[in-house]
């Protein structure tokens, strides 16, 4: 599997996004990363281990602790991979924000009159 798929995969699910989201704000061990997840710590190891295969994250070991720490590189690859396809976005909701600027005003036929 090539690295921008490992990368997708990884984010495919909610609680790795979770997870990742959790790093955002600093470094984090296991445990205290498993500690508002309602599933078990061995459960968010293994989460863990697909984001790491994935390069999203990096383990350290300092004694009996696993720090987790967040990796943005892979994070730049998909940006650039989706910048063209914001781009094509962009274009069309700018085109869509002109026709729309052309477009007179109608009445909005799904209010309710006020004298009822």
């Amino acid at each position: 599997m090539d690295e921008l798929s490992t990368i997708f995969l990884a984010l495919a699910d909610p609680t790795r996004r979770t997870l990742l989201a959790q790093l955002q704000q600093g470094d984090a061990t296991v445990t205290e990363l498993a500690a508002p997840h309602s599933i078990s710590v061995p459960s968010v190891s293994r989460h863990l281990k697909v984001l790491e295969q994935a390069g999203l994250i990096t383990k350290s070991r300092s004694a009996q602790w696993r720090n987790c720490r967040l990796q943005p590189a892979p994070l730049q690859q998909v940006e650039e991979w989706m910048r063209p396809y914001r781009n094509f976005l962009g274009t069309r909701l700018d085109r869509l924000g002109a026709q729309l600027a052309m477009t007179p005003d109608r009445p909005d036929e799904l209010t309710e009159p006020e004298d009822r």
